[in-house]
């Protein structure tokens, strides 16, 4: 993957919030970490009923809030030469890239024009229509204020825990959060909230791999994205060994795969997310069709 450093980056589709304040509640990613206890079991069960994440927040009311960080139009600018060295900027670069294919896909799907929204990166804990959370629930969509939040640290634990090592791992996550504002804007998400929570063909595992279809779907067509301007691209090259990253890191984080990476064994019942296997096939399934109409994971009953 080759971004271009020319492109001009569209910085409303990101804020940085700063360090957080309070500590928040912790929801662990299902299968493991994080904190939380029952109130995090709890959670973990309704996390379709919120849209969704790998892993997701504490059910209390809240406004961002906290410490902002440094000014993205400035950081991100053409004018700072070293911006592409900076994870945020990239990941704005890759935001921009999502949300414009949304822009052109999702009218196709026949329910009007796509909605934009915001990425917040934050650091430690953040306040969001959801609730308070920490940096321990993952990335993650909230439909209340309709945003994405994602502690930048995450990656890390990706590469670290998870062994997806590979950069194209950072747009897929952003790329599934942004298939659960979809999922969100269609009314999926409301829809899934009344079938069952848990279970290898339940209600949240289909939404999950619906995610993941829809950031394959995006895949496809990333090298066709183009900048602010409509006329620079925002990456000069994709290759199959990127793609192949993010298929790697769909499939590092399935329920099968982090439950038996916490020492316990695998549980079907308590699915959320779908298997490794799963998660790899529906993400395949949207990069070699590229097309989002192909996505319906709800009307099979071969996931």
């Amino acid at each position: 993957m080759e971004l271009n450093e020319r492109a001009e980056l569209d910085t409303s589709q990101a804020k940085d919030l700063g360090r957080g304040g309070g500590g928040g509640i912790g929801i662990p990613i299902p299968g493991g970490g994080g904190r939380g206890g029952i109130i995090g079991i709890v959670v973990a069960v309704l996390i379709a009923l919120l849209g969704g994440g790998f892993g997701l927040n504490a059910m209390t009311n809240g406004d961002e809030g906290g410490q902002a960080g440094d000014d993205l139009d400035q950081v991100c600018s053409t004018a700072n030469p070293d911006r592409l060295q900076d994870e945020r900027c990239r990941n704005l670069l890759y935001v921009n890239s999502i949300q414009g294919y949304w822009q052109k896909a999702y009218p196709e799907l026949g329910n009007g024009k796509y909605e934009p929204t915001i990425t917040n990166f934050f650091q430690e804990a953040v306040n969001t229509g959801c609730g308070q959370a920490d940096s321990g629930v993952g990335p993650f969509y909230c439909p209340a204020d309709q945003k994405v939040y994602i502690d930048l640290s995450f990656y890390d634990e990706l590469a670290t825990r998870f062994g997806a090592k590979g950069e194209f791992a950072q747009p897929y996550v952003l790329a599934h959060e942004y298939g659960h504002h979809v999922q969100n804007l269609l009314g999926t998400n409301a829809q899934a909230g009344q079938g069952d929570q848990s279970g290898p063909k339940s209600a949240s595992v289909r939404l999950e791999l619906q995610a993941d279809c829809y950031a394959g779907a995006w895949a496809k067509h990333a090298s066709e994205s183009k900048d602010r301007t409509g006329e620079k691209p925002l990456f000069k090259s994709i290759t199959e060994a990127d793609v192949s990253q993010a298929i790697d890191a769909a499939e590092a984080i399935g329920d099968d795969s982090i439950q038996e990476r916490s020492g316990g064994r695998v549980n079907p019942d308590q699915f959320t997310h779908g298997t490794s296997g799963q998660r790899k096939r529906w993400f395949s399934r949207g990069y070699d069709q590229g097309d989002p109409k192909t996505c319906d994971t709800f009307g099979t009953d071969q996931l």
